[in-house]
């Protein structure tokens, strides 16, 4: 049983082989994948591999990258498409203080205004944060108590990942765990308590060993699995049988499926 909770299978790197790919995953006991987007286009290509594949969900959201685009045609559009069934967060939303490829400013304004529309529709956000938790934090902040969500894939300090979690996010982890280098995210994926903990692959990005350099693919979230399972000592089913719940629990449109 495998649930991949934010892979961009729309992104042109699966072009060739999606169905394959979705195939694949669920040969292997894909349950569910999450696809967010980034822009309008990605949003409607997301809605519609939505319809085409059972397995697949949607979020609509307008990326921290690309904010500087976002006008009050794609509010309306996400306000017009997110009451779907199969739309089942805002995001992915937030800040990336990383590239700053939109002007700060502006990135914080969008933020801000895709919060407010999960705050209405009464959906869960999925959160960018790249070199920027503190003014991230700030934001969710001011929501406590209206919007959850899950800080994807996570690559902060436990210190900070607390912060969230008194928020009441969530806190899922990706391929970097997997990584010799990873410093900061063992001790997270230690201290995350079980029934706020969840899995991604961020596909095509962000490969986990032993496939790092290569494309990544939602079948692939099961090293993320078991390198969790490994950290904390727990078997890949216990580990599963959390997260399943969480990704029910949070994302809660999602419907349960034998």
């Amino acid at each position: 049983m495998l649930i991949d909770t934010h892979a961009h299978l729309d992104d042109k790197a699966f072009k060739d082989d999606i169905k394959e790919i979705i195939e694949n995953f669920k040969k292997e006991g894909g349950k569910l994948i999450i696809n967010p987007s980034y822009d309008r286009k990605s949003a409607e290509n997301a809605l519609k591999l939505s319809h085409e594949y059972k397995l697949v969900y949607a979020a609509l959201g307008m990326h921290p990258h690309d904010a500087s685009a976002a006008d009050e045609k794609f509010y309306k559009f996400m306000l017009n498409n997110s009451h779907e069934d199969k739309v089942v967060a805002i995001g992915e939303i937030g800040l990336d203080y990383y590239y700053d490829n939109s002007p700060r400013i502006v990135q914080m304004e969008v933020f801000k205004r895709q919060m407010e529309i999960a705050d209405k529709q009464m959906l869960p956000v999925i959160i960018h944060s790249r070199d920027a938790h503190q003014d991230t934090f700030k934001v969710l902040e001011s929501f406590k108590g209206r919007v959850t969500g899950v800080m994807h894939s996570y690559s902060g300090s436990w210190e900070m990942a607390k912060r969230y979690l008194d928020l009441g996010y969530y806190i899922s982890l990706s391929g970097p765990l997997t990584f010799k280098n990873s410093r900061k995210l063992p001790e997270v994926a230690a201290n995350v308590p079980l029934d706020r903990i969840l899995v991604e692959t961020d596909s095509p990005y962000l490969t986990p060993v032993p496939y790092r350099g290569r494309r990544n693919n939602p079948s692939y979230v099961r090293y993320v699995i078991e390198k969790v399972a490994e950290i904390r000592g727990i078997s890949v089913e216990d580990l599963m049988e959390n997260i399943e719940k969480n990704t029910y629990r949070l994302f809660k449109k999602i419907k349960k499926t034998s």
